[in-house]
């Protein structure tokens, strides 16, 4: 049968050869490509660099689009799939495709979790929505390393706290969206009082990594960000493996209740640097990463100064120092999900074995630290093991660095002895339960770390002291509850944290949470459904995170009867 020559077929534009009217795929617009070009700069274009570069587009642009992603994965030289996979995985990133608005200049971030919802959170939302103009977004943020001042607030970059309606206003309408650098220890000073002065002892052959070693062993320092893995053991670990090794610092604590890191960092920078230095000195690692929570502007700011100071001496050669910006991912909290990010990745927790000591950033072996345990390492050369062994209570050894919130007259950050009593923190360092309360339990750890009630109030607060209660001081993040309080909510609240923060990389947590928080919404509980769903989830996940995440519900089960709906 003839065709009929004058009736075409249709072109489809993705359908390639001589009939094409367009390349496959989103094309290149050059426009967008000189911007991304002028950010980046003589920046190499490293694949471990792209969360870097997209924080670049969303500072300057304040979202990421389409055009500017395509040009980006051009620039890099890498699948677009890979840069919106990494750009949608984090939380502070705002894409925008080409049927989405561009959100509004100025963002006010409330945190909504457990210490700020006590102290009216949810009130301090619904104000603000009544009130704020069309060129301001409202949006709901986890913690923000704030609990001692809740309820804390996000204008821009800018950190209100205690926020209200009025001042959160204020500050938004003066477009104010950064805060004035807080006043610490600065390199000459620090200097000044013996600083880096055990560092440079230890590059000049006065010590060796195994006298370092024997004395971290002896004064029992663990690992104070949470997992209380012994620190001597863990240089150890990673001196066993073939170089080259690299060091990574975990700064992105994210857990509920924490705010000790930020408190450190805050006053004396160099104190934990000097402590990064040594034990970089002492496993021969090649390069540090510092990995900095993005809610944390004013510490990256002094941190690129004072890093900037020490290159500038002759204790430190350039360039060995890499810090980098997370950006809203509680889940890169844990050690291997944070390599994946420093790597340029989504937070996706590794499958262990094997350890990072062994395989870690960049296929490398790893000494993973957080800054607090960094901080005690020149106290403990300079005065030895015995003058952290000495203090201590109830059988423990040492002293722990405990962040305190809630219900009690003076939150903050207190240094008390190791193994002190909930009972004991509160009335020697918090001034008493605040006027009006009555103690109703407490928190040991954190979201993840259990609920306990104020009747095990004598327990020591340590590593190793809580589990058999189905509890974990992990970072001593210690909310203190009232009377006024519902466990059942708290546990509710915890819930929904995890939900939102879960990666989504394994079933049990990522199901088991968003299920969890269908089944607490409701009037009645379904208890035995509850219990099965925390077993599964708590065998199952891959990481803490899931693991964990049920252990306030289970606590509710086990501790305050009266509170389960």
């Amino acid at each position: 049968m003839a065709k009929n020559k004058s009736v075409k077929r249709h072109s489809h534009p993705g359908r390639g050869g001589r009939g094409a009217t367009h390349p496959k795929g989103r094309q290149l617009d050059p426009k967008a490509h000189d911007q991304i070009l002028d950010l980046l700069g003589d920046n190499l274009r490293s694949r471990d660099l792209l969360i870097e570069f997209l924080h670049l587009i969303q500072d300057k642009y304040g979202c990421l689009s389409t055009k500017h992603l395509v040009a980006l994965a051009e620039e890099m030289k890498i699948a677009l799939t890979e840069v919106y996979e990494v750009a949608t995985f984090y939380a502070h990133f705002d894409v925008v495709n080409d049927q989405t608005k561009k959100p509004p200049p100025i963002t006010i971030r409330v945190c909504d979790s457990v210490t700020c919802e006590m102290f009216g959170a949810e009130e301090l939302i619904s104000a603000l929505s009544k009130k704020v103009p069309t060129e301001i977004r409202i949006l709901r943020a986890p913690c923000m390393g704030a609990c001692d001042k809740a309820p804390a607030v996000a204008v821009g970059h800018t950190q209100v706290a205690p926020a209200t309606a009025s001042v959160v206003l204020e500050a938004a309408g003066e477009k104010k969206l950064s805060r004035d650098l807080p006043d610490y220890i600065k390199f000459n000073e620090y200097r000044k009082e013996g600083g880096y002065e055990l560092f440079r002892e230890c590059i000049n052959g006065i010590h060796t990594p195994e006298n370092l070693i024997e004395v971290l062993n002896e004064s029992g320092l663990r690992g104070l960000g949470g997992a209380g893995f012994p620190a001597g053991r863990k240089w150890e670990f990673v001196r066993a493996e073939d170089g080259p090794r690299l060091m990574a610092v975990n700064a992105d604590e994210g857990e509920p209740g924490t705010f000790k890191d930020r408190w450190f960092l805050e006053r004396d920078p160099h104190r934990f640097l000097e402590g990064m230095l040594i034990g970089a000195w002492a496993i021969e690692a090649q390069e540090i990463y510092i990995y900095l929570r993005d809610e944390y502007p004013e510490i990256r700011k002094i941190l690129l100064r004072e890093i900037s100071k020490l290159e500038s001496s002759d204790l430190l050669e350039p360039g060995c120092i890499h810090l980098r910006r997370g950006a809203g991912a509680y889940i890169c909290g844990e050690e291997s999900a944070m390599l994946e990010s420093i790597e340029g990745k989504r937070g996706l927790p590794r499958h262990k074995p094997p350890f990072p000591a062994q395989v870690g950033l960049f296929g490398r072996p790893t000494l993973i630290h957080n800054v607090e345990t960094l901080y005690w390492i020149r106290d403990l050369v300079q005065k030895g093991s015995s003058w952290f062994t000495q203090k201590g209570r109830n059988g423990s050894k040492g002293q722990r660095t405990f962040s305190v919130s809630g219900r009690v007259k003076n939150p903050g950050v207190k240094i008390a002895d190791a193994g002190i009593t909930v009972r004991d923190l509160i009335d020697e360092f918090c001034g008493g339960m605040q006027d009006g309360h009555n103690f109703k339990g407490y928190l040991p750890g954190g979201a993840s770390g259990g609920i306990l009630p104020a009747s095990m109030d004598r327990e020591p607060l340590d590593f190793g002291t809580l589990e058999q209660y189905g509890c974990l001081i992990g970072s001593a993040a210690v909310i203190i509850l009232s009377e006024e309080d519902d466990t059942g909510d708290v546990a509710l609240n915890l819930l929904k944290f995890f939900e939102d923060e879960s990666c989504g990389q394994c079933t049990p947590c990522r199901n088991g949470c968003e299920k969890a928080v269908q089944l607490l919404e409701n009037k009645t509980w379904d208890k035995p459904l509850l219990k099965e769903l925390s077993t599964v989830m708590q065998d199952a996940s891959i990481c803490g995170l899931g693991q964990a995440a049920t252990n306030g519900l289970n606590s509710v089960f086990k501790y305050f009867p009266e509170d389960i709906k």
